[in-house]
């Protein structure tokens, strides 16, 4: 078995790269509705004229509704009165200086003043196919290594995953995806389905959820467990061959071959190798066993001859090694369709808005008085 300590150097620096795929965003300030700043200030204009000729267009007034005073021309020159004509004029022009204010700042809220972002991702460009054995003598492990899966699903980023479980055949779970939600979600239901309590218990719902998920890995009654067959239909599930792509494979199995296969573990590990595929794998170890066993060193011998790790499944160092061996290759990242996104900002508009309606009402209380 690997040495995972010779992989794990700067891991926690290679796990950290995975943000790398974050999109780089940039925000600018804009206005929606641009138009609606001069129709707001042109409707309160219009309004305001209207209002000035109908207080002060001439009134006919008629003798008995008159009251004249004579010799009242002198009270215009009292200190006093001068001095209240001016307070309360000022006041005038504080109220339509006020009512300007608002219809400003009424005029920029309805134009809808607005934070743009715009998010240019990356597409990264590794694929990583999940490659779980589900034969009757993995149901033990199948789980623990779910859970493996789990964890490196956690750490990457933009990476398209994809699952496919075998035993005599193989299903495609789900294909190469980068919708996390949906990865998850499809290895929830996985760990719930390979629960290892099938193997003591006769409750028919754990047997069903096993064979809702197993359904098609028995389409051959030459065997169980073909690993070799199961590996070669992981290989074949990587597309866009004519694009630039980094290309993994995480095979998990106890390697207790049963029948006779198409491909040999070996075959299928040049297949993957003749693809430019990287296997690394996990493998389901009975208690006790060793890495010196001979299905455990025919599994390692395979995958590290060309070029790949394994490890034992409760191995806690396998997910940062496998980590990091996937982020260590190389890739080209793609810039991905640019994200924009709107949210409305007010900014100083509504404060200015309500300042303004206050002062006004300050001014026309003070104008009633």
């Amino acid at each position: 078995m690997v040495n995972a300590d010779t992989h794990l150097t700067g891991a926690t620096a290679h796990v950290t790269e995975a943000t790398t795929h974050l999109a780089a965003e940039t925000v600018t300030s804009s206005i929606v509705w641009p138009w609606a700043v001069p129709l707001v200030l042109g409707v309160v204009a219009v309004v305001g004229a209207i209002a000035w000729y109908l207080v002060h267009r001439p009134h006919p007034v008629k003798d008995e509704e008159a009251v004249w005073v004579a010799n009242s021309d002198y009270v215009e020159h009292i200190p006093q009165m001068a001095a209240w004509v001016r307070r309360y004029r000022a006041l005038q022009w504080a109220g339509v200086a006020t009512i300007a204010l608002v219809a400003v700042a009424a005029g920029f809220l309805a134009a809808r003043p607005v934070d743009v972002t715009t998010s240019q991702g990356k597409l990264a460009t590794r694929d990583i196919v999940l490659c779980l054995d589900v034969s009757g003598s993995m149901i033990e492990y199948d789980q623990q290594i779910v859970d493996v899966f789990s964890e490196l699903v956690d750490s990457f980023e933009g990476e398209r995953i994809a699952l496919s479980i075998f035993n005599s055949t193989s299903r495609t779970v789900f294909p190469l995806t980068d919708d996390y939600t949906l990865v998850r979600e499809q290895l929830e239901e996985a760990k719930a389905a390979l629960d290892p309590r099938l193997l003591e218990s006769d409750d028919m719902e754990l047997v069903d959820r096993y064979l809702r998920l197993t359904a098609g890995t028995l389409g051959s009654s030459e065997g169980s467990s073909l690993i070799g067959d199961g590996l070669a239909s992981c290989s074949l599930m990587f597309d866009r061959e004519d694009s630039e792509r980094s290309r993994s494979i995480v095979l998990a199995t106890d390697n207790d071959l049963l029948g006779t296969p198409i491909y040999t573990l070996q075959e299928a590990v040049d297949l993957a190798s003749s693809r430019d595929v990287t296997v690394n794998g996990l493998y389901g170890a009975v208690p006790g066993e060793d890495a010196d066993s001979p299905r455990a060193r025919e599994y390692g011998d395979a995958l590290e001859g060309a070029g790949g790790m394994y490890f034992f499944s409760d191995d806690p160092r396998a997910v940062e090694a496998m980590v990091e061996d996937v982020q260590s290759q190389q890739a080209v990242d793609l810039d991905a369709a640019p994200e924009i996104s709107q949210a409305d900002k007010a900014g100083p508009w509504v404060w200015v808005a309500l300042v303004g309606v206050g002062l006004l009402v300050l001014v026309q209380w003070r104008l009633r008085e």
